[in-house]
């Protein structure tokens, strides 16, 4: 009878089964797709735009903003980044685009004082916006650039020289200095070379180059990086090139093929070519900087 019984059992599940028209479903079978998590930032590289503000919430370095007098116009509100060291360090002065000093500017700051130098980040429109404010006044982005294509060379040398003045007499500082620039901060990193003959190094980005006269005052040793598809700036290289060379003067121009213009601050554009070129500029840039500035 026990037998009949399992026998009468097993036939009504089959027939349960067919009458429900399904198999059973396998317990294997995932019931949801598993989350999509964005990729981590890599440490050793300065932030994108995006990643900026939360790499300085995170940062441990010690960031302040200082009004830097300066001859004419008012201070010059300037974003200061110390490195964690107990010696002595260079100071590299951090020049903007011509969006301004953004969180992505002092992001990359904080990225070189990560590095273990000074860096300081001027907002060279302090005093020309709304209500005597600089950047952080402004309504718009178009605003800032506005701002920016109205300043007058003279003015953004003197303030320049103003922060710098300030920056190599800190008592943290070896006083010695470079400047890195971005797109218009790229070609006034440049040209503030010739301008300044106490200036150690200077690092441009996707930047201008000044013309042949400018090109003979320079004293500091200069390195170039720039994007393969940025005709605009890259036609001025080997201008510049063949006249530094000409001059005995040093300048060292990189191209990454692929990346476009602004390629540090958009990493993640262009499939890939701007992250590639931001991986191999970033390490040439900080070991440029330690050899000019040690």
């Amino acid at each position: 009878m026990l037998f009949s019984g399992i026998a009468a059992l097993l036939l009504a599940l089959s027939s349960g089964s067919a009458v429900q028209g399904r198999a059973a479903p396998s317990v294997a079978t995932p019931t949801a797709a598993a989350p999509v998590t964005a990729a981590a930032r890599e440490e050793s590289l300065p932030p994108s735009e995006q990643e900026a503000k939360a790499a300085l919430e995170k940062s441990p370095r010690h960031g302040e903003f200082v009004d830097v007098k300066a001859p004419s116009g008012g201070p010059v509100k300037t974003w200061i980044v110390y490195p964690e060291r107990k010696d002595k360090a260079g100071v590299v002065i951090v020049i903007h685009e011509i969006f301004g000093l953004s969180d992505w500017i002092r992001g990359v700051a904080d990225q070189l004082a990560r590095e273990g130098f000074i860096a300081v980040a001027p907002d060279l429109i302090s005093g020309h916006g709304p209500g005597g404010g600089g950047t952080d006044s402004a309504g718009s982005r178009d605003d800032v650039v506005k701002l920016i294509r109205g300043l007058a060379p003279e003015e953004v040398t003197a303030r320049l020289n103003a922060v710098r003045e300030w920056a190599i007499k800190l008592p943290a500082a070896n006083g010695r200095s470079a400047t890195i620039g971005f797109c218009w901060g790229g070609g006034q990193s440049f040209s503030y070379a010739a301008a300044q003959p106490g200036l150690n190094a200077a690092v441009v980005h996707y930047g201008t180059s000044p013309d042949a006269a400018a090109l003979g005052k320079i004293q500091a040793s200069v390195l170039g990086l720039y994007g393969g598809d940025d005709a605009r700036v890259d036609a001025t290289i080997p201008p510049a090139e063949a006249e530094m060379k000409r001059l005995g003067k040093t300048y060292e121009p990189h191209i990454y093929e692929g990346a476009g213009h602004g390629f540090l601050r958009a990493q993640s554009e262009r499939d890939g070519a701007n992250l590639k070129a931001t991986r191999e500029a970033s390490p040439r840039t900080i070991a440029f900087l330690r050899e000019r500035l040690k």
